[in-house]
């Protein structure tokens, strides 16, 4: 591959050719088929090429359509498991992994950025990437100063082909909307294109990065790299090595899943307390385990990489999350109702039975009402199957539910964040994560209040 395939019409032919192979795929399995192979196995390999086919697209356009593919990718739990399988192992090379750019196009692009004595700016600089990405690849090196960097290079081009993708993906959302089931993949790819122009400016992202980096600063469980230099298509960072989450779903020790698992379920919650930003970009190529944690070089803490994508939350996620779901565990169908209806998540226009709101959430909110839960991938395919049955009264409710725009990218961020959790099949104390740092969950004492300040 050579440079970002930018022209509209190149991507557009791209993507346009999918499902036409899904068609032409379709009719080979029915000639095999006729020569008397098994349904089965003809089914395993036409899954099979169909996901080869879909994530190759996707990796070497990078772009918008390998966006859509890793923001999907953490959704692979819900997926039946004789679908699932075929198409995991071809999720996850979209993780951190992609068709690298040329070294002549990362050059000119940092002699563009940097100035023509760039080099000068490192001790050592490799040419070969080290992880790509949707809109960049990183590039290690060793600062002027001796630190360990990674340098991310945006691909040039790049805002142009994440909205031609994005775009060119809505027309055909039905035909991959069974990629998960239960859910709706339009909305996903509206929000993905409303986060464009924010994701491309490597400024907010620094800034984002750098606000994480202080703040955990020194923490015992969470590790944030610091920012070294920014400017124009270009973002340099301390480096950070560890193990891949990716790694870790695939053949970590029970231990390793599970303090990643608590430790990821602490960074959902606690980030938006502590900075006011929610990290909305919750795929595991973005997590590391690193060893040194608590407990010593034998612990884990859990290192979080790219900031390009975040929610800002000034003060913190909202206590109506918190209420409504400690309302729902004490059972208060009434009042849970009322503050649903009051947040615009039931229109005005739609009348619902308060029991069967709660009978709805009730299964979903299950992680919170243990001391400690085991996501699993069983879990996560049972709601996705509740919701996406039309003859299940789940169903019925869900189509009559609004999802107001403030709490769209929250929604999505804690979907993929429980998706990560059951491709690792953690066993989490998520109600202890919860009193923590989530407002509302815990009610406040009449003496708490009057302690508060005014």
């Amino acid at each position: 591959m050579s440079d970002l395939p930018r022209k509209a019409v190149t991507r557009t032919a791209k993507l346009a050719a999918l499902p036409l192979g899904f068609a032409g795929r379709a009719t080979w399995g029915l000639g095999k088929r006729i020569v008397g192979e098994s349904a089965e196995l003809v089914g395993r390999e036409l899954q099979q090429r169909t996901a080869d086919q879909l994530f190759k697209v996707l990796g070497e356009l990078k772009g918008g359509a390998m966006k859509f593919g890793q923001a999907m990718s953490v959704f692979e739990s819900a997926l039946p498991e004789e679908v699932a399988g075929p198409y995991r192992a071809a999720l996850t090379k979209l993780q951190d992994a992609a068709p690298p750019m040329p070294t002549r196009t990362v050059h000119a692009v940092l002699q563009e950025r940097l100035g023509a004595d760039w080099r000068e700016l490192f001790l050592e600089f490799e040419d070969k990437p080290s992880a790509a990405a949707s809109i960049g690849q990183v590039h290690r090196g060793v600062w002027h100063d001796g630190r360990e960097v990674a340098v991310k290079v945006q691909y040039p081009g790049a805002g142009e082909a994440l909205l031609s993708d994005l775009n060119q993906l809505s027309r055909f959302a039905r035909l991959l909307g069974p990629l998960v089931p239960g859910m709706d993949i339009k909305p996903l790819i509206a929000e993905l294109k409303d986060r464009v122009s924010e994701e491309l400016d490597y400024g907010l992202e620094a800034q984002a990065q750098q606000t994480h980096a202080e703040e955990f600063a020194g923490d015992p469980d969470i590790v944030v790299p610091a920012v070294v230099h920014q400017s124009d298509q270009i973002l340099v960072t301390e480096w950070m090595d560890g193990v891949p989450l990716s790694e870790v779903i695939a053949d970590g020790t029970d231990e390793q899943r599970d303090r990643a698992g608590q430790l990821l379920t602490r960074f959902l919650f606690s980030g938006p307390a502590r900075t006011g930003l929610l990290h909305a970009d919750p795929h595991p190529g973005n997590f590391r385990l690193l060893p040194g944690g608590p407990g010593g070089e034998d612990d884990w803490r859990l290192g979080v990489l790219d900031f390009g994508t975040v929610d800002r939350l000034p003060g913190g996620l909202p206590p109506t999350i918190g209420e409504s779901l400690r309302m729902t565990l004490d059972g208060e169908a009434e009042a849970v109702y009322e503050m649903l209806c009051a947040e615009g998540f039931v229109k005005e226009h739609i009348k619902l039975d308060p029991d069967a709101v709660l009978d709805y959430l009730l299964p979903i909110i299950e992680p919170t009402q243990a001391e400690a839960f085991t996501f699993s991938r069983g879990w996560m395919r049972g709601q996705a199957a509740r919701i996406a049955d039309p003859r299940s009264p789940a169903y019925q409710l869900a189509k009559q539910l609004n999802l107001p725009p403030a709490y769209l990218l929250i929604h999505r961020v804690t979907l993929s964040t429980i998706g990560v959790l059951c491709q690792l099949g953690a066993t989490v104390r998520m109600r202890d994560e919860l009193e923590e740092w989530l407002p509302g969950f815990v009610e406040e004492t009449d003496e708490e209040e009057s302690a508060a300040p005014a």
